[in-house]
């Protein structure tokens, strides 16, 4: 486990103390999973930040009074819609010795050939279905674009995939590629 976060259960708490600890820096959240009835919870924002700040998707090693010890993955996360601050986090409790499919982001580096040649650049997808133990889980795919020329693409089926881990995305998606200067734009594909 990478991380403990400390997680208070906020069923028997008055809503008065809840909006103070939400004043005081915590957001509510929820831990759910097999084997776990639904607890609403409360977390410390800044520790969740810290936690979470080099990998998104690490395994988080959520303590709960009473509860006991659960590893646990951030599973979604609600924003206020006019300052982007956490509102919400779900935690989906995981079992270590099963598999478990979730997202993987893709980053590209790299500047293009294409753009220099006078190409635009479209973004298809930006992250990617994947399937694996949780001992193999990471964030994103790594993917240099530099070598990209006009008319070049690169699709699921490109992508570099580590031991242990399975791809569910369909393998002839498009995840970028590089039109023609004189090629119409598609408007890109609002993420699922």
């Amino acid at each position: 486990m990478s991380n403990t976060i400390q997680l208070t259960d906020r069923s028997n708490l008055p809503s008065s103390q809840v909006k103070q600890l939400k004043n005081q820096g915590f957001i509510s959240g929820v831990v759910y999973g097999v084997g776990i009835t639904s607890i609403p919870i409360v977390v410390n924002a800044k520790q969740l930040f810290a936690a979470l700040k080099k990998n998104p998707k690490a395994i988080l090693q959520a303590a709960i009074a009473e509860r006991g010890q659960h590893p646990v993955l951030v599973q979604e996360v609600q924003k206020d819609m006019l300052t982007g601050k956490w509102t919400h986090v779900d935690f989906h409790q995981i079992n270590m010795n099963e598999s478990i499919d979730t997202k993987a982001t893709i980053h590209f580096t790299g500047n293009p050939i294409g753009l220099v040649e006078g190409g635009i650049l479209q973004t298809e997808v930006h992250e990617v279905e994947i399937r694996c133990m949780p001992d193999k889980l990471f964030a994103a795919f790594e993917v240099d674009i530099s070598k990209l020329g006009i008319g070049d693409q690169l699709l699921v089926s490109d992508l570099s995939i580590p031991e242990g881990v399975e791809i569910l995305t369909d393998a002839s998606v498009m995840l970028i590629k590089v039109l023609s200067p004189d090629a119409p734009v598609a408007e890109e594909k609002p993420v699922a």
